[in-house]
């Protein structure tokens, strides 16, 4: 039986069904698998297009008293932002792109920072099960993959406060990228990475599941790094420490150094010419030297 859609003819470049080794997401496949009575994920909700899942979510608590564990997964994005407002952009169906609403009530405020860390240790040990590829984390919130002999970006992760008590957390991941489909020459994807696996109904699965797993273990230890396991983890998966870096900080200013840890508050260490050591907290982070 031929698929109905009504957003176009079949040669329609908008159509849904055009590129057949990018199926759609099921919205229904996707609910019976991730929502389950006292679990995380209560609400999973696939769109066509949107600008940002991440807009449109923080939206949605602003008009709506939404509860922890909203999804929203869009099969392609037109204003994605990345961290300093940059943006990301891919083919339609060509990757996951998807926000959650959390709130960690029960955690102090201070310890919310470890959020998107957390995020990226679960989205790497959730596609290293399901898709077969080997990734590492770059500080803070950049998924890297290797592609010919050098790491590339295959994803990002993007966390917004929700009103008082909420956070909503956006990932975007290249699952199916091709070279000529690149927006930037350094850039990849998991399928360029040579992924077991690109179908992204199970990558999206076990990214969630990794992600509610490791969300419980931080929120049941009180947001402690440490104790919940997620500062060793994290540490384990950081391509960053080990390396010389620069850190371009807010104000214009910048500082050189090595990476040496990730404390407590999930800043990034950096040993200095001068012999200090200080603590990063936000800025980006350019890779100098291989590790």
């Amino acid at each position: 039986m031929t698929p109905r859609d009504s957003s176009g003819p079949a040669d329609s470049p908008d159509n849904r069904w055009s590129d057949l080794d990018r199926p759609p997401l099921s919205t229904a496949a996707l609910r019976r698998g991730l929502v389950r009575e006292g679990r995380l994920w209560r609400q999973v909700d696939v769109v066509q297009r949107t600008g940002s899942t991440n807009s449109d979510l923080v939206a949605r608590v602003a008009a709506e008293d939404l509860a922890e564990g909203v999804v929203l997964v869009a099969e392609e994005q037109s204003a994605a932002r990345g961290r300093l407002d940059r943006q990301w952009t891919a083919p339609a169906r060509s990757g996951l792109f998807f926000s959650v609403l959390l709130r960690p009530s029960e955690v102090p405020v201070a310890r919310w920072g470890w959020l998107p860390l957390l995020t990226g240790v679960a989205v790497a040990t959730g596609l290293s099960r399901a898709a077969g590829v080997d990734t590492a984390l770059k500080w803070p919130n950049d998924l890297l993959v290797t592609v010919g002999g050098e790491e590339r970006k295959a994803g990002g992760i993007l966390a917004e406060r929700a009103g008082d008590d909420g956070v909503v957390i956006g990932v975007g991941i290249n699952v199916s990228l091709r070279a000529d489909e690149l927006p930037v020459p350094r850039a990849g994807s998991l399928a360029l990475a040579g992924a077991a696996a690109t179908d992204r109904d199970p990558l999206l699965r076990g990214v969630l599941r990794s992600l509610e797993d490791w969300y419980g273990r931080w929120r049941e230890a009180g947001g402690d790094p440490a104790v919940s396991g997620l500062q060793e983890t994290y540490a384990a998966g950081c391509s960053t420490l080990g390396r010389t870096v620069r850190a371009e900080l807010p104000g214009d200013r910048s500082l050189v150094g090595e990476a040496v840890a990730v404390d407590g508050d999930g800043r990034l260490v950096l040993a200095t010419e001068a012999g200090v050591q200080e603590p990063v907290g936000a800025g980006d982070i350019v890779h100098l030297r291989p590790a």
